[in-house]
Formats: C-alpha cells, sequence, structure tokens
C-alpha cells in the first residue's frame, strides 16, 4: 500500500484483508509462467510479499516496497520459511526515485486505482522513474465493469483513464479484462491487466 499517515498503515494489517490471498495474483502467475517477468523486478505496494517471492522462486533479483512495516516485516518472515532470497523496504509509492535503482520489470498489484485524479501523474511519474527504458510494467487495477460503486473495494478504473494516465512516456501494449482474486467475491472482481513499455 502507500502513503497514508502511519497509523493507518500498521492499523491496515492488524487482521485478514480481502487482497491478502497468501498466493500470487493468477494474472501475474501468467505473466511468470510466460516468462515475460524478467530481469530485476520491483513489487510496488508488495503487501506480505507475495508476488516478490514468486519472483524470487524463479531466481529474479527482486524487489517488494511498502508503506505498511506490518507488511514489510510478514513479507521478511515468508522469505525465510520459504527460503527465498528477496529484498523488501518500507518505502513510499510516490517516491520511487528515491530508491537510486532502475528495474527491468516493475509489477503494480492493486495500486493504481487507490490513488486520487491529483496523485496519479506523479504515482505514473514515479513508476517511470524506476523502471529501465525498455522495461516493462505489468499493471492489475479495478476495472469499471466490476458493478456496485462504493459497495465493495475501491473507485473502478476506465480503459480511457489508463490510457490518458501512460499517454507520456510509455508505450501501451495491452489491456486485457481480467480478475482479482479477493477472499470476499467467490468469483472475483472484474479487473484490468495492463501491459507496458516504458520509453
Amino acid at each position: 500500500m502507500t502513503d497514508t499517515p502511519h497509523g493507518s498503515q500498521e492499523e491496515l494489517y492488524s487482521g485478514p484483508l480481502p487482497w491478502d490471498i497468501g498466493r500470487p495474483q493468477p494474472a501475474f502467475l501468467d505473466l511468470a509462467q510466460a516468462g515475460v517477468i524478467q530481469g530485476r523486478v520491483l513489487d510496488v505496494g508488495c503487501g506480505t510479499g507475495e508476488h516478490t517471492l514468486m519472483c524470487a522462486a524463479l531466481d529474479l533479483d527482486a524487489t517488494g516496497v511498502d508503506l505498511a512495516p506490518k507488511a514489510i516485516n510478514l513479507a521478511q518472515d515468508k522469505a525465510r520459511e520459504r527460503g527465498l532470497t528477496a529484498r523488501f523496504l518500507r518505502h513510499n509509492a510516490l517516491r520511487l526515485a528515491e530508491l537510486g535503482e532502475s528495474f527491468d520489470t516493475v509489477l503494480d498489484s492493486l495500486v493504481f486505482h487507490i490513488f486520487s485524479d491529483d496523485n496519479r501523474a506523479a504515482y505514473v511519474e514515479s513508476l517511470r522513474s524506476a523502471t529501465k527504458p525498455g522495461g516493462r510494467l505489468f499493471l492489475l487495477c479495478f476495472s469499471d465493469r466490476q458493478p456496485g460503486e462504493g459497495e465493495y473495494g475501491p473507485r473502478r478504473v476506465t480503459q480511457q483513464e489508463i490510457t490518458a494516465a501512460f499517454a507520456e512516456g510509455w508505450k501501451l501494449d495491452s489491456i486485457k479484462a481480467g480478475t482479482i482474486d479477493n477472499t470476499v467475491i467467490p468469483d472475483g472482481v472484474l479487473a484490468w491487466l495492463v501491459a507496458l513499455t516504458r520509453s
């Protein structure tokens, strides 16, 4: 998760969360199995680390960042339990440039859609700052196809909003319909799976 007060971040992981399913999202697992997640990987808003650890299990150099200290601690515990080498850092997703590093692949699972219009452009630029030229960004977010605005989860995102947000500095490779597995809606939440290349 991202930039909210420190106390809220602690409270966020004090109990079960709908998106913390104890395994990677199937959409990202499919990407990993297809071999398109490559090189140095940054998992933004990594939570308890499932996507970072998925990459580490593929012998990729994997880093996960999240603002919630408890999430980072849980991710580090999982890495130790599974005998995997991965790096987890408490860091703000809006300030990825401050890492001073560039990554071949960047993963965003359920982060993009939480930002207000005011912060969305800053977040996209932050992602760009951490992605090597020619590097790939894979993004999974709530879709406007999901019914019940406000009833469950964050605001829905349209394809047009995604296209507009990444209009500069990125090549949009694809937007595909997908689902987000969770612990609340058995059939999953309707999502967009987006693939982009940094120019």
